[in-house]
């Protein structure tokens, strides 16, 4: 590996610590369409009501929905929100406790923004890296067959 450091000596990053906070939720479906909504706080159990409000908004029909364990999926206002009615159009399954490799975003949209589409970014703020993640993702939209292979990669038939 080469770096700009003299020879012999571990290069140094100085990284000014903050508390700016950017979290992202996403969704993918079968037919390679990919969701995502960006906060600029920590997502908190309100927050998995809204999702479930953009991605109904978004696809119509039934909907079943592939749940991992976080905690915003087991919030009062989730539990709410599905029993107002809002979620008739849904089906829920939840993934078991640990199963990262079950979870196509996970282990695969996820991991191919990370490390494909932003491999090489280096952000400057928050704002910048906002609009790298936006970037990424409509390339990533262009790819509906990159969402698809995730979800065959993860053990689902579509």
């Amino acid at each position: 590996m080469r770096t700009y450091a003299p020879r012999g000596q571990t290069p140094i990053l100085r990284v000014f610590l903050t508390r700016d906070h950017l979290a992202a939720i996403g969704a993918v479906t079968p037919d390679g369409r990919f969701l995502l909504l960006l906060h600029d706080r920590p997502l908190r159990g309100p927050d998995g009501g809204r999702v479930s409000k953009h991605v109904l908004a978004q696809i119509p029909g039934t909907l079943l929905v592939i749940w991992d364990g976080a905690p915003i999926h087991r919030g009062q206002a989730v539990k709410n929100f599905l029993a107002s009615g809002a979620g008739k159009r849904l089906r829920l399954e939840p993934l078991p406790g640990y199963a990262p490799d079950l979870n196509p975003l996970d282990q695969g949209v996820w991991r191919h923004l990370k490390h494909v589409e932003l491999r090489n970014v280096c952000c400057t703020d928050l704002h910048h890296l906002r609009s790298q993640i936006r970037a990424a993702t409509r390339r990533l939209r262009r790819s509906p067959h990159l969402v698809r292979a995730c979800i065959r990669h993860a053990g689902y038939n579509l």
